[in-house]
């Protein structure tokens, strides 16, 4: 760059700092549309972020089939009749013939709101008790911490162990290793084999609060009309999820002998559906940053046009007698564009610098993962550059064209 450039660059901060309070009232309302769409955006992503990470420890690559109870009396103006549950006779039935790639597990749950106790502790009553198979935990994504898994004599002998969670440990064993220890579930007691790692509680998921028994106790313990088992199906990765979940489809529609024809007496969905439907959902909150932002700068870009039109009002004089000195059109036209251009992207930057700290206080506060937003950042700060060339090129062009002599008779 020239010069006389440079120089143009100084006049155009000095003409800034001349008029400090227009010129903050102008940045502000740029600031408050850049805050509003990386703000929103920061959260946003960090949200996202939370979600896949909670949905990934719960087996992302993974699908369910549980039955499907219409409790619709009617539909169509025709009787519905209610879908049995899924027995373990057919969850069993399927985990025999299925034959695609993955692991197939077989759960139910025994209780939602259970207390466990151990000597004179004991839990809050919101612990939930599940039975499980030996692939429990790596078709609903936990891992051990420490013990082991139940063995297949475990299962089928319907044994008295228990699996924990991290909530279980913290509340009945805080400064003692659990493993070997017994705990009490309404009043039977079970032995810790083995402890789960945390996967954390956010979003109301409560993966630590939980104690896993064999399936068969389950079934000989907590029987009740109707028990409603779960078949998951683990795969290798998501690619191979549409596969499976049309594997399963099939072979469960065989084994629950519905008639060609028929719909489905059971749901086959992914584990992480919710995920992308919470996902989706937070896709609103971007339509409405960008709105916001949208609407902000286009009044900061009314205010700053008209900033810019009293400034070259107020700097008549001056433009003449720069042009009377040799100022060339384009030097008394660069000087107001940068003028425009400096303050957006100034406003552009401090809006930047709030957005992100208020996306930040939402991960604190949520305990979500901190995602900045680089890619709308550089999008908020190339609108704030749009929208100082657009604002600053009519009070620019009109500076550039006065008569020098008609400007330096203005009073």
């Amino acid at each position: 760059m020239q010069l006389s450039q440079w120089q143009n660059i100084r006049m155009s901060i000095d003409s800034i700092l001349s008029q400090k309070l227009r010129a903050f009232l102008t940045l502000f309302i740029i600031a408050i549309g850049i805050t509003a769409l990386v703000g929103i955006l920061t959260a946003v992503d960090s949200l996202k972020s939370s979600i896949n990470d909670q949905f990934s420890s719960m087996g992302a690559n993974s699908i369910s089939i549980r039955s499907r109870r219409d409790l619709n009396v009617k539909k169509e103006g025709k009787r519905v009749i209610a879908k049995p549950y899924i027995s373990y006779k057919e969850a069993a039935a399927f985990k025999d013939a299925y034959n695609y790639r993955g692991d197939v597990g077989i759960s139910v749950v025994a209780k939602f709101n259970a207390k466990i106790t151990h000597a004179d502790l004991e839990t809050n009553p919101n612990m939930r008790v599940s039975g499980g198979d030996e692939n429990f935990l790596i078709t609903n994504g936990y891992k051990l911490q420490s013990g082991r898994n139940f063995s297949a004599t475990e299962i089928t002998s319907n044994s008295w162990s228990a699996l924990i969670g991290q909530d279980v440990v913290k509340d009945l064993f805080p400064n003692t290793d659990p493993l070997g220890k017994s705990i009490k579930v309404e009043n039977i007691k079970y032995r810790v084999i083995g402890v789960l790692e945390g996967k954390g509680n956010s979003s109301g998921f409560g993966g630590d609060r939980i104690v896993i028994i064999p399936i068969g106790t389950v079934r000989q313990q907590y029987a009740y009309p109707e028990m409603n088992f779960t078949t998951t199906v683990s795969t290798g990765n998501q690619a191979e999820l549409e596969t499976a979940m049309n594997e399963a489809t099939g072979l469960m529609r065989l084994v629950r002998k519905d008639k060609l024809g028929d719909e489905d007496s059971f749901t086959v969905y992914r584990s992480d559906a919710m995920a992308t439907r919470l996902i989706d959902l937070l896709s609103y909150a971007t339509l409405a940053a960008a709105f916001i932002a949208i609407i902000t700068l286009t009044g900061a870009a009314i205010g700053l046009m008209n900033m810019m039109l009293v400034s070259v009002t107020e700097r008549t004089r001056e433009i003449g007698t720069r042009k009377a000195l040799g100022a060339q059109q384009r030097f008394i036209r660069n000087q107001f564009l940068y003028e425009a251009i400096a303050i957006c992207l100034a406003g552009g930057l401090l809006g930047v610098l709030m957005g992100v700290g208020i996306g930040f206080l939402v991960a604190f506060f949520l305990e979500t993962a901190f995602v900045i937003p680089w890619l709308w950042i550089s999008i908020g700060l190339a609108l704030c550059f749009f929208v100082g060339v657009v604002a600053g090129f009519y009070p620019a062009r009109k500076a550039a064209r006065l008569d020098p002599v008609e400007a330096l008779r203005y009073e």
